[in-house]
């Protein structure tokens, strides 16, 4: 993309999906699951999830990562595997997410400003992906859980399977906010 796209790209993009984080209510009789739910649609509108099939869910009370095996992530013709980067993207993306859900689980009404500045500045520091497996299944599931809840940054531990419950690849990632 060039100079003069991004510009008018970023000319198109309204307020509210620049700050589509600062939109979520939580009060004190807000369902938690709500406020999951909001993240999921967040992430789900992202034009590369549907590009690439991807979508966020709430299962049972936490959210978790998932894509169908289609041809266009194959990432090896000869064995018809899933592409790495789409392994190392869901990885990298439930790790966020979860991140942000584990923010909000903490937050008080009180804090809830403050809150919503760390889910909207949240970034991918650094992250490490082994690849276990190959990527061989009908679909994959990533989930993620929290090794350090920090002030400033937290450290993520994710998981990709796939349908058979066989692990893929694993990941720890660091997220600044």
């Amino acid at each position: 993309m060039g100079v003069y796209h991004a510009f008018k790209f970023r000319q198109r993009m309204s307020d509210e999906k620049k700050n589509w984080t600062g939109n979520i209510q939580l009060g004190a009789k807000t369902d938690l699951n709500v406020v999951l739910n909001q993240l999921c649609k967040a992430f789900n509108s992202c034009p590369f999830f549907k590009h690439s099939g991807m979508i966020m869910c709430v299962v049972d009370g936490h959210i978790e990562g998932y894509v169908e095996m289609q041809p266009d992530l194959i990432g090896n013709l000869a064995f018809q595997v899933l592409h790495g980067g789409v392994a190392a993207t869901l990885l990298d993306s439930i790790g966020g997410i979860v991140a942000m859900e584990h923010l909000y689980r903490r937050s008080t009404p009180e804090t809830l400003p403050e809150t919503i500045k760390q889910v909207t500045r949240l970034a991918t520091v650094d992250m490490r992906v082994d690849y276990l497996a190959p990527g061989r299944g009908k679909y994959f599931i990533a989930r993620a859980e929290v090794l350090r809840l920090g002030r400033k940054g937290c450290t993520m531990r994710m998981t990709m399977v796939n349908d058979e419950d066989k692990a893929i690849a694993a990941g720890i990632a660091s997220y600044a906010y």
